[in-house]
């Protein structure tokens, strides 16, 4: 039985199409192209099949090569912005003593409540002031925040002392 290649080459450049238009994430597009490179060496010369089959696996892996790292770039361009990061830019309270070890603690920053871990591994005491240094998943990283707490309780004593006078 003899097999037209026009119509088998065809027959896959219709299907990695549909694939295509179906996912629309640029999955087959490369293997559509090389379809259509191995149906025109299958129109000029379609006794030479292996020929056929070099031009579509060098189109498909060629254009594969080239265009996929750009083509990653702009998909993965969808992460959408939380403003998590503007946490990194306050200072924070913490609630729940901060212990690594026992995998506890928690932080009051900007009205909402954190899990918390200490970036040096130190324990941290309920209601020390801290700054966020990263986010790793739903955590933030802390360190003490000395300067703040100094600026802060002399603020407050002189509050007091204004008060009392």
């Amino acid at each position: 039985m003899h097999v037209n290649m026009m119509i088998v080459w065809l027959v896959l450049l219709l299907v990695f199409l549909v694939v295509e238009a179906a996912t629309v994430s640029l999955t087959s597009v490369w293997f559509a192209l090389g379809a259509l490179g191995a149906l025109i060496s299958a129109a000029v010369a379609p006794e030479i099949i292996w020929l056929q089959i070099v031009w579509f696996l060098l189109i498909s892996g060629v254009t594969l090569y080239f265009t996929r790292p750009l083509a990653k770039k702009h998909l993965n361009a969808k992460k959408k912005a939380t403003n998590a990061d503007r946490m990194l830019e306050l200072t924070g309270l913490i609630q729940e003593p901060v212990d690594n070890l026992m995998g506890k603690g928690t932080v009051l920053i900007d009205g909402k409540l954190w899990t918390a871990r200490s970036a040096s591994g130190e324990k941290l005491a309920t209601g020390a002031l801290v700054r966020p240094i990263r986010i790793e998943g739903v955590k933030l990283i802390v360190e003490p925040e000395e300067t703040v707490a100094n600026s802060m309780s002399h603020s407050s004593n002189e509050e007091h002392i204004e008060k009392e006078e």
